[in-house]
């Protein structure tokens, strides 16, 4: 398992040893001690999630606040997304910059996201299946949300405007400079 840290703080992709043959594959997912020798973070994952999705659908800019922020591990079992984040946290240097990567199947990476961090992705393959792990429960009235679209992060989506799914819900997402992070 290789464990690298991003270059904001406490945000790390995991890639694991993948074992194949003729039978097929295997990988160890997740590994709580390695993983805490490799970043020095305790996390305790409560809650797992998943969800399917068809091309173009763009879920996020999502986050829990305190006293339920969630940190999670996440990961594609099935197609291609590209996963973005967006810093949250008023005293780091990458405050209100985000960061992206494609997560599939297929390169079977993943992306842990501290707490503090507004999450979305974007489908780029014809569906996908969407996984991740939660340190903290689903919390209906400390859920926020930040528009994907909002011009000051300048997030490229790689999905053309006019083939963009979005719900009702995420469509009257804050604007960020409208949301007063608590974090």
């Amino acid at each position: 398992m290789n464990i690298t840290q991003t270059e904001f703080d406490d945000l790390y992709i995991i890639e694991p040893t993948v074992f194949e043959d003729a039978r097929g594959y295997f990988f160890e997912s997740f590994h709580q001690r390695k993983f805490e020798e490799a970043t020095g973070i305790q996390c305790e994952f409560v809650q797992d999630n998943q969800s399917r999705s068809v091309y173009g659908v763009i879920r996020g800019l999502h986050m829990q606040v305190p006293p339920m922020a969630q940190a999670k591990l996440v990961r594609v079992l099935k197609g291609e997304v590209l996963d973005v984040v967006v810093d949250l946290r008023k005293e780091k240097s990458t405050y209100g910059k985000s960061y992206s990567i494609r997560l599939s199947a297929d390169n079977k990476k993943q992306l842990f996201i501290p707490r503090g961090f507004a999450h979305g992705i974007a489908v780029i393959s014809k569906e996908a299946e969407f996984y991740y792990k939660c340190d903290n429960y689903y919390s209906p009235e400390n859920e926020r949300g930040i528009i994907y679209n909002d011009a000051s992060l300048n997030i490229d989506w790689k999905i053309d405007a006019e083939k963009r799914i979005i719900s009702e819900k995420d469509q009257k997402n804050l604007r960020f400079g409208s949301f007063e992070s608590p974090f």
